[in-house]
């Protein structure tokens, strides 16, 4: 019983994390942070919150480092932590955390599109499974469409709850930072990048099986990266500088979204597998929602709900033909190993009898 309840209030836990992520961040944004800082500063805490893990659960299979992983390891820190993470929070800036959560479910329908020039995935069109993924990716795309370029009427309004500090930013910031085409847009290339890195890590595992001082070596890359990115995009001194507001954000998500998530995240991996983890995902787009409007004083418009419903929809589907599809190999597997080891017994058997008969053709001729 325990075994299957702990992982599932681990996954819980771990999207509420992430669904504060988003809140934490659009606060600081939207109370003046600029967001190179906050991806800067965020990636120096994951660094130093993920050493203790490096160094203690990978110290005795930690492999030896090579120019060739360490390549892999600056596309992978890069493409997953440095652009990912820039386009989503500026994203995440001029648009809105609801948004911002629906659209990372596009990322197995990307990541499934930009597999198949690799040659890692197959269509299979002919098949369930690749009908599923295809459709699945389809219905991602224009829910994520609808999303971006619709609002339509308003489901709910802003809720009656009211935090002094939101209050406070919002008066600062009248004349709004959503912006219809951008917010979206930059929301989509951190999709697509995470999606990049999703395969470039498929490699590195193969190469350097250490997941912990792995992802520690992109944060670290990723560090330099954002702070010699921040510091041309931002020179202002004074935006650099760290209030009460700014610091909560960058050790919220430096530790939380980056240690703490990746390390619980991993641990459900290894006892349940990718696909279980990936089921809670769209539950962050769900708790988002509720902690927007109650604290962000977000409105849900129509084209928000249907947008989302729909990329929940393809993404699930996209997940289902992985399944199939993994499940299939997976008979296959077990069919090629059972058909080698009955030709290997009869190949056994007939050696058994040539050398019985043998021997019994020597006893008579001694006879």
């Amino acid at each position: 019983m325990g075994d299957d309840v702990l992982p599932v209030l681990i996954m819980v836990m771990v999207q509420v994390g992430y669904a504060g992520m988003n809140i934490v961040g659009k606060v600081a944004m939207d109370a003046g942070m600029d967001p190179f800082v906050h991806i800067a500063y965020r990636q120096i805490i994951g660094t130093i919150s993920l050493a203790p893990f490096a160094y203690f659960c990978d110290k005795k299979t930690k492999p030896q480092l090579t120019s060739s992983i360490l390549f892999w390891f600056f596309l992978c820190s890069f493409s997953g932590l440095t652009v990912s993470q820039i386009a989503y929070f500026v994203g995440l800036k001029y648009s809105t955390p609801t948004i911002a959560c629906a659209l990372s479910n596009l990322i197995p329908a990307a990541t499934f599109l930009l597999a198949i020039p690799f040659g890692l995935e197959n269509v299979g069109f002919r098949s369930k499974a690749g009908q599923a993924k295809v459709w699945g990716t389809i219905i991602c795309v224009g829910g994520t469409t609808l999303l971006s370029l619709y609002h339509g009427p308003i489901v709910i309004g802003q809720s009656g709850i009211h935090w002094k500090f939101v209050e406070k930013t919002e008066k600062n910031n009248s004349s709004g930072n959503d912006n219809l085409i951008l917010g979206p847009l930059l929301l989509i290339v951190s999709t697509v990048s995470y999606s990049l890195w999703i395969i470039f890590q498929a490699r590195v595992s193969e190469k350097y099986a250490a997941p912990y001082t792995s992802t520690m070596l992109m944060c670290l890359m990723a560090s330099f990266q954002c702070v010699i990115i921040g510091v041309c995009v931002v020179h202002d001194k004074a935006a650099w500088s760290l209030d009460r507001m700014r610091t909560i954000a960058v050790l919220y998500n430096g530790i939380v979204c980056t240690a703490l998530g990746y390390c619980l995240t991993s641990w459900c991996i290894q006892r349940k597998g990718p696909l279980y983890v990936s089921v809670f995902y769209p539950l962050m787009l769900i708790i988002t929602a509720v902690l927007s409007w109650a604290l962000l004083r977000e409105k849900l418009y129509i084209g928000t709900v249907v947008g989302s419903f729909l990329t929940v929809v393809g993404f699930y589907g996209v997940l289902w033909g992985k399944d199939k599809e993994k499940s299939k190999l997976d008979t296959q597997s077990l069919e090629m190993k059972t058909d080698y080891l009955k030709q290997h017994l009869r190949a056994k058997c007939d050696l058994e009898l040539q050398l019985s008969a043998q021997s019994d053709i020597k006893i008579h001729a001694g006879k």
